[in-house]
């Protein structure tokens, strides 16, 4: 008995602290989440998602095609053979041919992807030529891999200046120019956070919140970062220097973890009643 409670002890320990894996469901434990599809290997993908090895013959496969909007941006085509997209069970155990996709451009992570179809707008690409990926994972967040190397497709895009409106261009209809974030009536509460020198302003607190009511997260970080609302397995880019805004419906009751990926640094906790 005591050897089991140090056993369980440990993996308590480990947790959503062991970000190189998961970030599965509240209650859930890792390896619990992370289920016994193929072989889950020591090794990581570029952004420290460990590996789910699995047989060549029947792997997920997936294609990048990138397409100018006629407005703003690009619009993004996944093609992806031996596998299907499943928003509703992220964070649950891997299963065969699922899961969801994650977007970056030149190694930075933009978005993750639900869907065959994104629309990158203009103002988060820079002038210049880059490199677009998109990386195949599991449910659990473990990367499909097929000898070690994750299931991924990459496309060109260059990006010119251009007039407003056009391909290219830097607006789209009512979408807040660089830096600006969207109209705060949006939500019924809004929580503006700063994040400098790798310190949090103002200190972590709870933020209450009623069920059904929408909350939007203001947060400016110093550095590019990644936002993450566990539970509601929300993200948003954070580029350095700029605020950026996610709206969330708390329609979930419980307490949720408001969080960053690279720095790995608590924001708030999300207390919905």
């Amino acid at each position: 008995m005591l050897a089991l409670a140090l056993l369980l002890a440990g993996g308590a320990v480990t947790g959503c602290g062991g970000r190189a894996t998961t970030h599965h469901k509240p209650g859930t434990s890792h390896e619990q989440a992370s289920g016994d599809v193929g072989t889950l290997l020591t090794a990581t993908d570029a952004t420290g998602h460990r590996l789910r090895e699995v047989p060549a013959k029947g792997a997920p496969e997936v294609q990048l095609t990138v397409r100018p909007d006629s407005e703003d941006g690009w619009n993004l085509q996944l093609a992806v053979t031996n596998y299907r997209f499943t928003p509703d069970s992220t964070g649950g155990a891997a299963l065969p041919g699922a899961g969801h996709a994650h977007l970056e451009l030149d190694g930075h992570k933009l978005a993750r992807l639900y869907g065959p179809w994104f629309h990158l707008p203009a103002a988060q690409v820079p002038e210049g030529a880059h490199t677009l990926t998109v990386r195949l994972y599991a449910d659990d967040h473990t990367a499909w891999a097929v000898s070690g190397k994750p299931v991924e497709g990459t496309a060109q895009l260059t990006a010119t200046a251009a007039a407003p409106g056009r391909p290219g261009g830097h607006s789209h209809g009512d979408t807040p120019p660089p830096g600006q974030s969207p109209a705060p009536e949006q939500a019924d509460r809004t929580v503006t956070i700063t994040v400098r020198d790798g310190k949090v302003s103002p200190a972590p607190a709870r933020t209450e919140l009623r069920r059904g009511e929408r909350v939007a997260l203001r947060v400016t970080s110093d550095r590019a970062d990644t936002l993450h609302v566990h539970g509601y397995d929300k993200e948003l880019a954070l580029p350095a220097g700029q605020e950026a805004t996610l709206i969330l419906t708390a329609d979930r009751t419980g307490l949720f973890e408001v969080e960053t990926h690279e720095s790995g640094l608590v924001l708030t906790q999300l207390l919905v009643r």
